[in-house]
């Protein structure tokens, strides 16, 4: 990993609310690719030892992705993740939910919103996770920082093979 880039995790408890913040050595359409095509996304979309299976994605308003997190012994971790808000190459919003194979939600869900800035061939991804409940936020925060850390580098990794 690349020292000088940034990389920022914060919660804050009380409004159940995680704020992260990564850079990339990667220019900002490549970023925006990397976290809107689903065929980039199950390239980095989990931590290893596991896997990002995309079942379907239609990324515009309203669209949605259905998606497992697969284990090596085989185990699926479904989540459905709605958009809704799209502003191309900058910024989209999405609610999250985990979900069984048939796409029944366990509520609450998340709140996610991405917002993507370029300076000199550096991408800034700020993301803010929204809870609506704090039983969710406890929930989420479960291997969340090691396991979105990790994916996170998966996805340097992948940016690097793709310049």
């Amino acid at each position: 990993m690349n020292n000088d880039l940034l990389f920022d995790f914060k919660v804050d408890k009380a409004a159940k609310t995680v704020f992260i913040t990564r850079e990339f050595n990667a220019g900002q359409s490549l970023v925006w690719d990397a976290f809107t095509k689903a065929e980039l996304l199950d390239q980095w979309g989990a931590p290893a030892p596991m896997r990002a299976k995309t079942k379907y994605m239609d990324f515009k308003v309203g669209g949605r992705r259905f998606y497992a997190m697969i284990s090596p012994d085989g185990q699926e971790r479904w989540s459905v993740q709605e958009f809704t808000s799209i502003t191309p190459k900058t910024n989209f919003k999405m609610y999250n939910a985990f979900a069984d194979k048939d796409e029944n939600r366990e509520l609450p869900g998340s709140e996610w919103d991405y917002n993507f800035s370029e300076q000199n061939g550096i991408t800034k991804v700020s993301i803010t996770i929204f809870n609506e409940s704090f039983e969710r936020l406890e929930k989420l925060l479960e291997g969340f920082k090691i396991g979105f850390t990790m994916t996170l580098k998966n996805l340097e990794d992948l940016l690097s093979s793709l310049s």
